[in-house]
């Protein structure tokens, strides 16, 4: 047999070997007709679930701002940690300068616990959100423009028209104005929570929330993207929304999909479609009158010049 040895890349500095393996070197194995390289072992420190979080908030604060959701200082964002501590972004910093240093720990009270920075003024609705929904991981808080427009108009984003909007989120009620960073806001919001993953916020924005900060932020993406399918059909002076029959089978198939992953019970598919209708119908008839009137002022030149 041949003569063999292990041997270290890199200097021991002295460590015994453990089982043949050591946690930061690769071994080789020697013989007079082979070499066979050894995989490293895996990293004793992986980063740790706070540090990620931060790192997580950093990039969908960025991603708030690159996409136009948020403006200036506006928006925030937060996260469960455990059971007794919430990581919240800071007051006054726009999400698009975050570091991950520059998150604030309070537990579910509100009480600050780490931090170098004010915590957000909206931390009650986010802790109104976690007291309610034991499910929820992650909140995204922010001011998409075209479904913040449909909030300033009173308008919910309740009407089954996108299979996959009724599959990832059901529906999209409309909160009744509360001033922010206020009590009002919170007894607003309070008895949407438990059916909604996304609620949009009369005169003031969107918040959304799911399992974990990185579905949140989805949840918020896909409420901006119907709200803009919305208002072309608005546009068109003309609804088309899918049949009773249509959402029973979209309920069942909600259940199979990830960003359906939530407490909030499928029933709000239907049952939100009553929320606020008789206000938004008047409104929407208001604007499709608006439309076809303004369409009217438009053709009436061509045809006099034709």
């Amino acid at each position: 047999m041949g003569d063999y040895k292990f041997e270290h890349s890199g200097t021991s500095e002295g460590h015994p070997v453990t089982n043949g393996l050591c946690s930061t070197k690769i071994l080789r194995y020697h013989t007079r007709t082979s070499r066979v390289r050894l995989p490293p072992a895996a990293p004793k420190n992986r980063m740790s679930g706070e540090r990620l979080h931060r790192r997580e908030m950093v990039l969908f604060g960025q991603m708030l701002h690159q996409r136009g959701y948020v403006a200036a200082t506006d928006g925030n964002l937060s996260v469960r940690l455990g059971d007794e501590r919430i990581m919240v972004t800071p007051t006054g910093m726009s999400k698009s300068m975050l570091r991950a240093s520059d998150m604030v720990v309070v537990d579910l009270e509100g009480r600050w616990l780490a931090g170098n920075r004010h915590v957000s003024s909206e931390l009650a609705m986010h802790l109104l959100i976690y007291r309610l929904r034991a499910d929820v991981k992650g909140i995204v808080h922010a001011h998409p423009p075209t479904a913040t427009g449909f909030a300033a108009a009173g308008l919910p984003l309740n009407q089954p028209l996108v299979c996959e909007v009724v599959i990832g989120l059901g529906s999209i009620p409309l909160a009744k104005y509360g001033t922010p960073g206020t009590p009002e806001l919170s007894d607003a919001l309070e008895p949407l929570v438990p059916q909604y993953d996304a609620i949009l916020m009369s005169n003031h924005g969107v918040v959304s929330y799911a399992d974990t900060l990185h579905h949140a932020y989805m949840k918020m993406e896909t409420v901006e993207h119907f709200a803009q399918i919305a208002l072309v059909t608005h546009l068109l002076g003309r609804q088309q929304p899918l049949s009773e029959e249509d959402l029973e089978k979209l309920k069942l198939a909600r259940t199979k999909y990830q960003g359906a992953s939530s407490a909030a019970q499928p029933c709000s598919i239907v049952a939100g479609n009553n929320h606020g209708r008789s206000h938004a119908n008047a409104s929407s008839l208001r604007i499709e009158n608006e439309i076809r009137s303004r369409s009217k002022d438009f053709r009436s030149p061509l045809k006099a010049n034709s």
